[in-house]
């Protein structure tokens, strides 16, 4: 774009301006000069060492110098206009040095994204501000829970069972308050352990180092791969839309119902569902919630059957939770191969941990397990001889007895790392809940 000098001269700011400019288009007043389609820069020598760096985006008439002036243009960029409409033949120089490109660059993406945002429909504009102001909660809460999480360590351990419910109950409800339910939970799950049980200890560390985890890695989400960001992004609190997940496609398979479980928090009901792919050998859980007074989930799962459907699994780089896509029909459950022993449970458990350290339990489905007793604690024996230890909690290990009878059964167990959970056992052919 070639402009003429009448029209140089009515972008100047003022009439000093405009005066000072004349006198700085002159060949002699400028160090280097050059010109594009896009753009026209040049180095004006000064009163100091360096020469100021003038340049000028011929698209939008837009201005930058180095100069101390702050006015759009400054007495630089006016002479530099005027020079080049008297002479454009002697910017011969037509490739911009980097300190011009990389302007032009800046203002290429400021200009892109103003775009966008002008395109943008205002629901989407909207639901973007939202998320921001969520997400700045979320990062404010975390810096509070930071804080708190500092000061345990810093105070020590022994001080601890001394805390009352309250002391866990109101930092609880502060990530509820920044948004952030997952982490509420976790930090509940603090709460819940028996600070006068032997061994508490390792149980609180475990827990609380699965908390910082979570946020070390929430905080750092930009260097994770987008799997990870959205897994963590989920262990704080943020949710998918179920309604995106059901339109990818599901993972087809005849599903084993190994169990079902409930709880009840706050008037709201929670229904977990352990699944097991026959074919793919795929664990899955499934979840649906319904609130007092209200009617059930129209979607029954009956623990003891198999199911032919489609599941498609919520984002994570191990998957485990899952929507049912596609509708099902219920069939006797039939048999599974499963493991061997514990030690294919323990190589299993260390590739998936190796991946995401923060991770739930997860079901197995285990040849030829035995109960027994040792040092007045129950375990799982396995065909070599290899033993694992039941988890406390499990309250049904004389009904496991009974339908053991002293032999092994093909079982399906719940739970991660060091402790497992029986859900139900292959007795005659038949899967026995437990």
């Amino acid at each position: 774009m070639l402009l003429s000098e009448e029209q140089v001269l009515t972008l100047a700011p003022d009439e000093p301006s405009r005066k000072a400019g004349k006198a700085l288009a002159g060949v002699s007043k400028w160090v280097s000069k050059g010109a594009s389609e896009q753009a026209l820069w040049g180095e004006c020598q000064g009163s100091g060492s360096k020469p100021y760096q003038t340049q000028i985006d011929l698209t939008s008439t837009a201005f930058k110098c180095s100069c101390p002036s702050r006015k759009f243009p400054c007495k630089h960029g006016i002479g530099l206009m005027l020079l080049y409409a008297r002479e454009p033949a002697i910017f011969t120089d037509n490739t911009p040095p980097s300190w011009v490109t990389e302007w032009l660059d800046k203002r290429t993406v400021k200009e892109t994204k103003k775009q966008e945002k002008e395109d943008k429909p205002a629901d989407d504009i909207a639901r973007d501000k939202r998320q921001q102001a969520r997400q700045q909660k979320v990062e404010d809460g975390i810096y509070e829970l930071l804080l708190w999480m500092k000061d345990i360590v810093r105070n020590g351990l022994l001080q601890l069972p001394e805390k009352g419910s309250s002391y866990w109950e109101n930092m609880a409800r502060r990530m509820v308050d920044a948004q952030a339910p997952g982490l509420a939970g976790m930090i509940r799950a603090l709460s819940e352990i028996n600070f006068y049980g032997e061994g508490w200890q390792h149980q609180f560390m475990e827990q609380f180092l699965r908390i910082y985890l979570v946020i070390q890695g929430f905080s750092q989400g930009e260097n994770l791969s987008p799997l990870l960001q959205q897994e963590l992004r989920s262990l704080v609190g943020f949710t998918h839309s179920q309604e995106a997940l059901r339109q990818e496609a599901g993972l087809k398979d005849t599903w084993l119902i190994l169990n079902k479980q409930i709880t009840e928090e706050d008037a709201l009901t929670t229904e977990k569902y352990w699944l097991f792919g026959l074919h793919s050998y795929q664990p899955a859980l499934v979840l649906q919630f319904y609130a007092r007074g209200m009617s059930r989930p129209q979607l029954l799962l009956t623990p003891g059957m198999s199911i032919e459907a489609a599941l498609v699994f919520f984002p994570s780089v191990i998957p485990l939770r899952a929507l049912i896509k596609e509708p099902v029909t219920n069939n006797k459950l039939q048999d599974t191969y499963g493991m061997t022993g514990w030690q294919e449970v323990v190589t299993a458990e260390t590739s998936l941990a190796a991946q995401m350290p923060v991770r739930s339990e997860r079901p197995y489905i285990v040849q030829q397990l035995t109960p027994v007793q040792h040092d007045l604690k129950w375990w799982l024996k396995d065909s070599n001889d290899q033993i694992m230890p039941v988890k406390d909690s499990f309250r049904n290990i004389w009904k496991l007895l009974a339908l053991s009878g002293g032999h092994p059964l093909d079982m399906a167990v719940l739970g991660k790392e060091q402790e497992y959970e029986p859900l139900g056992v292959w007795h005659n052919g038949v899967y026995k809940l437990l």
